[in-house]
């Protein structure tokens, strides 16, 4: 009888396989031969290809195309080996976002080159470019690496080449703490030859309860029309809007967490109601603006009326991640991975109402992947 020992070295693409089917609850990302499972990401799709069992970076596909997997992940045991040799950059993003950048808005586990002798921000390990990791261990001289990463929110491990390089509560992190706790899991390209194999994950039990606001046509059913003519049209997974007026979720919210992708028109107008009395603006609300223009009075991210925020880095027509936290006589409201607005004297401390605004019409804004979470 042939030995495993001896089939894997006789046949080095089926070595993902085996070894994620003879490690307990693992299974295989990459299947050694194709990027099946996996899809590039603001760039061409040769950004990234197969060769000799390994995913490789191609030289000429620059930052920020990045691969990722089709599946989304929240807490996982993974398990990759990469190859560097010479100067090399790259990363493994972890809770990456459907869109926008996924450094910002996940985590990204940095790869370089450099053995520092005295960990950076921006070493091999950290959490880039936020938390240094406690040792450099990389082997650069055309040698493969380990890396592990135990994600378990609120902790984060990570280790490489055996070594452990995190190990975070990222509750207790002021800037890490409101990254998205689920994501896609994703390769990063910066035009450096990286290789990775032997991609496997175990799932862990998940712990994130979201209640879904519209994320299908079906339901489109969870609002009413709560002031004007608003023109609200069910797109398969978007929510398109234009006219003027809002509509109202049917179910009332006091403290949570929102999240839900933008994207609109130039010099469109729109906004995000919470809190409300699901009369529009002719009721108790609290308001978030979504007005894509710098100079605006109260641009993209504001509490209308109440604080300007810092202006997002967003582009007309590309969607966009808004999460909203609401707590209390607090919110925050993050863009893109990018804190733009903290206020902490809201008065109107009772369950409302969300609230989607179509303000200027003809100048469409749409919505997608709007789910809330009760705080």
């Amino acid at each position: 009888m042939i030995s495993r020992r001896r089939l894997l070295l006789a046949c080095p693409l089926l070595a993902p396989l085996v070894r994620a089917q003879t490690e307990a609850g693992f299974e295989p990302l990459f299947d050694g031969r194709t990027l099946a499972g996996w899809q590039v990401r603001e760039g061409p799709p040769s950004a990234f290809y197969v060769e000799d069992g390994s995913i490789v970076v191609h030289r000429s596909s620059n930052y920020p195309t990045w691969l990722a997997t089709t599946r989304t992940f929240e807490n996982f045991d993974l398990r990759l080996e990469f190859f560097l040799k010479g100067w090399s950059d790259s990363g493994v993003y972890l809770h990456a976002p459907e869109h926008g950048p996924p450094s910002a808005a996940g985590f990204k586990i940095n790869i370089f080159h450099q053995r520092d002798e005295t960990p950076k921000p921006e070493s091999m390990g950290s959490i880039f470019p936020i938390v240094p990791p406690r040792l450099v261990n990389v082997r650069s001289q055309g040698e493969w690496n380990t890396m592990r990463v135990l994600m378990d929110w609120p902790r984060l491990r990570v280790w490489v080449n055996e070594e452990i390089v995190q190990d975070l509560d990222v509750d207790t992190h002021a800037e890490l703490r409101h990254r998205l706790r689920s994501g896609y899991i994703g390769l990063e390209s910066l035009s450096y030859p990286v290789r990775f194999r032997n991609l496997r994950i175990r799932p862990l039990p998940p712990k994130e309860k979201w209640e879904v606001l519209y994320e299908r046509p079906e339901d489109f059913s969870k609002w009413f029309v709560s002031e004007g003519d608003p023109k609200f049209e069910p797109l398969g997974e978007v929510l398109y809007a234009d006219g003027s007026g809002h509509i109202a979720t049917k179910e009332k919210f006091r403290d949570f967490e929102l999240q839900l992708y933008v994207r609109a028109d130039q010099f469109h107008n729109s906004g995000v109601l919470f809190r409300s009395s699901g009369q529009g603006l002719k009721g108790n609300r609290y308001e978030i603006q979504l007005h894509n223009v710098p100079e605006a009075h109260y641009p993209t991210g504001s509490l209308y009326s109440y604080k300007r925020a810092r202006y997002p880095r967003i582009r007309d027509f590309e969607w966009f991640l808004m999460q909203l936290w609401v707590k209390g006589p607090y919110c925050l409201v993050r863009i893109n991975g990018e804190t733009v607005l903290e206020y902490d004297r809201l008065e109107n401390l009772d369950a409302g109402h969300i609230e989607l605004q179509a303000h200027r019409p003809g100048k469409w804004t749409e919505f997608k992947r709007v789910r809330i979470k009760r705080l």
